[in-house]
């Protein structure tokens, strides 16, 4: 194989097994990185790419940085060549091995072979009519192209061109098969993994040392459960090998056990709780639709941690500022009052966890009940509201967080690039928690397989100091989950 490619290097004719991908912009845009991600096939760069790529450089959005970053890559590729550009560049010395394949630039005017219905002076019908042209230049070989734009996808697929979308930023082809950080354990679970049982009580826990053959798919830090006459929630410790050991958890549905005067609700929020007051525990992912209780109980645990326990100096909130519906334009004032329109999930919870007295008693109500009154509470508020800082996403290059509880809200409309820039944020004693619904993406060009919380939830799992918990049940009430299940 090797000496095949070397002389298919040397001659420049490539073999007819190797596919031609002409590259859309957005492509490019959204992976700059793109260029080194197919292997032994060959790129084609339409020179409409590299117009589109050139208006859209400026500014300090991702996507010009994304567009000078692709330029800046090209042109490391292409300087320091003694031949022409013509029979293409081989791409493995620049990528480090990563591309074997070359990439060619567009040297010739094409003449125009679209059908008379398509517009040539748009951008897209100008790289429509490359592909066109390859096909008929190199009738062997398969010329697909890549974009990004379902539309263009589909003009391509009308004009009998091969077309496909960018699937490299894809963690999962189905999210479906994301891992929920839970497990249930079958009927007949401890008298398959009951053989040699070691069993011991460490700090108010009990551990089990079990062995099986479910012991090598259990991850760390992943929860199991079972219901029935000896029901079981524990969690994995030491796992994806021919022994795991078990933890039992602190239930956090008990009142005695209440935090900032929350108990949980079900099952998937006493893990989420057992993640979010646990100090071994650095990054914490919540996934859920709306109204599991994901915003309120990161900031019971936050408040309780940073004001009780003190083991947090303060609590930084971001969120994407991406509107539902239209934007409502420039707001005036200082970074956090620019921020407060988008932190009405903050006001809502806040107002459930400082509760009056008299609804306490419910076991959803709020530190405040001991405080004293309306006069308590305001007090209280104004406590909490100076532990609690809104950042924005923009100013947070070069920044690092010490002992602070950083709570990205609203993560699921994040690139995978976005999410590596704030969890890199943390500093010592720092615990970040990630929040989001993967079925309510509002940014352009992200989907559920390609969201930075989709990344970053396959990424981190099986980490010793990272835990994820997917909420089923809505505990908003029955309106909303009457809503969420038939709207």
């Amino acid at each position: 194989m090797t000496t095949k490619r070397t002389k298919a290097a040397k001659t420049a004719t490539p073999s007819p097994s190797t596919k031609i991908f002409v590259l859309d912009t957005n492509v490019l845009m959204h992976d700059p990185l793109s260029l080194y991600r197919f292997e032994e096939h060959d790129l084609y760069v339409p020179m409409m790419t590299l117009e589109e790529l050139d208006s859209n450089k400026k500014g300090m959005s991702e996507v010009a940085r994304n567009a000078r970053q692709a330029s800046r890559m090209m042109d490391e590729i292409i300087s320091g060549l003694e031949d022409g550009i013509k029979h293409g560049i081989d791409l493995s010395l620049a990528s480090r091995g990563l591309a074997t394949g070359r990439l060619y630039l567009q040297t010739e005017a094409i003449n125009g072979v679209l059908p008379s219905s398509l517009p040539t002076a748009k951008a897209d019908n100008q790289i429509l009519a490359v592909v066109m042209f390859l096909g008929q230049k190199f009738p062997k070989r398969h010329v697909i192209l890549v974009s990004k734009d379902i539309n263009m996808r589909i003009k391509a697929r009308a004009l009998d061109l091969e077309a496909q979308d960018y699937f490299n930023d894809k963690v999962l082809e189905d999210t479906d098969l994301l891992y929920t950080g839970t497990r249930e354990l079958p009927a007949n679970f401890w008298d398959t993994h009951g053989k040699g049982l070691e069993s011991w009580k460490k700090d108010s826990r009990t551990y089990y040392r079990i062995k099986g053959p479910l012991c090598p798919e259990l991850m760390v830090n992943e929860f199991v459960w079972q219901d029935g006459t000896q029901p079981l929630q524990a969690l994995v410790k030491v796992g994806s090998g021919k022994t795991a050991e078990l933890e039992t958890l602190i239930d956090y549905s008990h009142q005695k056990n209440a935090v900032w005067g929350i108990t949980a609700r079900n099952r998937e929020q006493n893990f989420a709780l057992n993640l979010l007051m646990n100090p071994d525990i650095d990054f914490v992912t919540l996934l859920g639709q709306a109204g599991t209780g994901k915003t309120l109980l990161t900031l019971a645990s936050a408040l309780t941690q940073t004001l009780e326990t003190k083991r947090f100096a303060e609590i930084i909130i971001t969120r994407v500022t991406v509107p539902v519906g239209e934007d409502i334009g420039f707001l005036p004032g200082t970074e956090e009052e620019k921020m407060t329109p988008w932190m009405g999930a903050l006001e809502d919870n806040l107002d459930v966890l400082n509760k009056p007295a008299e609804q306490s008693a419910t076991g959803q109500g709020g530190q405040a009940a001991n405080y004293g009154g309306d006069w308590g509470r305001a007090a209280t508020m104004d406590l909490i509201r100076n532990r609690i800082k809104i950042k924005s996403l923009n100013f947070m290059r070069g920044r690092t967080f010490m002992n602070k509880f950083l709570i990205i809200d609203e993560a699921q409309n994040l690139t995978p690039k976005q999410m590596k820039t704030l969890i890199t944020r943390a500093g010592p004693g720092t615990k970040v928690v990630c929040l989001g619904n993967i079925a309510q993406i509002d940014t352009p060009y992200l989907t559920e397989g390609s969201s930075g919380l989709t990344y970053v939830v396959d990424r981190f799992k099986g980490w010793a100091h990272s835990g994820h918990v997917t909420l089923q049940r809505g505990e908003r009430s029955r309106l909303a989950d009457h809503a969420g299940e038939v709207l």
